[in-house]
């Protein structure tokens, strides 16, 4: 067997970490940074710096947070640091970066529905930095928003939607089962559940940042996902929008977010400027005709949507392949599986249909659009 190499030898060597004045250990044997000793800044000190500092209308953390399963507060966070924590290693927020964000199967660059997530929450916390709101709280919503997506994007909702009476809406599902077991804050679920602009308003000032937020960041992004593939050029986006949000991503976010925050500074409510706004109109708009319903995409959405709906009835057959965590003591075996094929990754999605449905590997979806 070979020697390990230095670099690994070097690696081994720090198992310990490095001995420091007082008995304690460090990361590194020369580190240098300091701080002053003092208390430590618990959740009842960040809960006042919250009341001293965030803006009126803020949202406030108090406690253990109003949860439908009653728990004891956290001593060292906040009850939404808390609900941040559990959505980032929950396992619907880990599986979305196996779930396709918009035009095609990721490459090195283009987005997954991980990478939106987190490129909302940028957003949103920008934006409730900017106005003095709960940035932590609009941190969470975000990260959490897209958690009831399905394999395929919007497509997977209306496969769903052919088995359950209420229909599948991924911002419902997102809170009301995807992320149930979490026993999250109600603020934080109103949020996912009500980020679409079709969905009663977020009865917090962070809700409606995130709703702000996720098109913001979609609109943006998934028009430079599309530069990046080659469907479209940013000289086709009218030359009125460009003139007010630029040709670059990082100029049409900023254009975008400064809006938000003025206007909502500005006038007390979360909402953005009437110029900002026609422009965000009109990329959402390109968008829409240029990528999310061009023909290949609506194929593509075709092809999910078979699957799905191929994947659910064949389950709802061999209910011993269903895993057990899915099968709960009530009746409900429709919800149940959706709830299991839902919650696949793009990629088992479509090599199950290709192991249990005898699907031709040439007839899987390439690449996914939104499929609205």
């Amino acid at each position: 067997m070979a020697e390990p190499s230095y670099r690994a030898r070097a690696w081994a060597s720090t198992m310990s970490g490095h001995p420091s004045d007082g008995g304690v250990i460090r990361c590194h044997t020369d580190s240098g940074a300091r701080l002053e000793a003092g208390p430590v800044v618990d959740r009842q000190v960040r809960e006042e710096r919250e009341a001293n500092t965030l803006r009126p209308g803020a949202t406030l953390s108090h406690g253990a947070g109003s949860r439908a399963i009653p728990e004891p507060p956290d001593p060292r966070r906040t009850c939404f640091e808390r609900d941040r924590d559990r959505i980032v290693h929950s396992t619907a927020f880990r599986r979305l970066a196996g779930k396709t964000q918009v035009v095609v199967h990721p490459t090195d660059h283009q987005r997954t529905r991980l990478t939106h997530a987190l490129e909302v929450a940028q957003v949103a916390r920008s934006i409730a930095a900017g106005i003095g709101a709960n940035v932590t709280l609009a941190d969470a919503m975000a990260l959490g928003h897209d958690c009831g997506h399905g394999p395929g994007g919007h497509a997977s909702e209306e496969a769903f939607d052919a088995f359950l009476p209420e229909g599948f809406d991924h911002a419902v599902w997102g809170a009301d089962v995807a992320l149930v077991s979490l026993n999250l804050c109600a603020e934080t679920l109103d949020a996912i559940r009500n980020h679409s602009w079709s969905r009663p308003a977020p009865r917090t000032v962070e809700g409606e940042i995130v709703s702000f937020a996720d098109r913001i960041a979609y609109c943006a992004h998934d028009l430079e996902d599309a530069q990046r593939a080659g469907i479209v050029t940013i000289a086709e986006l009218s030359s009125q929008v460009r003139e007010v949000v630029g040709d670059s991503r990082r100029s049409q976010l900023s254009t975008l977010i400064n809006s938000v925050i003025d206007t909502s500074c500005a006038t007390g409510q979360v909402a953005m400027g009437a110029e900002a706004a026609q422009a965000l109109a009109g990329m959402r708009q390109f968008n829409y005709e240029r990528i999310y319903t061009r023909p290949e995409s609506r194929a593509q959405s075709a092809a999910v949507i078979e699957v799905l709906r191929g994947l659910v009835d064949y389950y709802l057959e061999h209910l011993e392949l269903v895993p057990q965590e899915f099968l709960s003591t009530s009746a409900d075996r429709v919800h149940q599986v959706v709830a299991y094929v839902a919650g696949m990754t793009d990629q088992f999605a479509f090599s199950c249909a290709e192991q249990l449905l005898g699907w031709d590997r040439a007839r899987l979806p390439r690449g996914l659009g939104r499929g609205f």
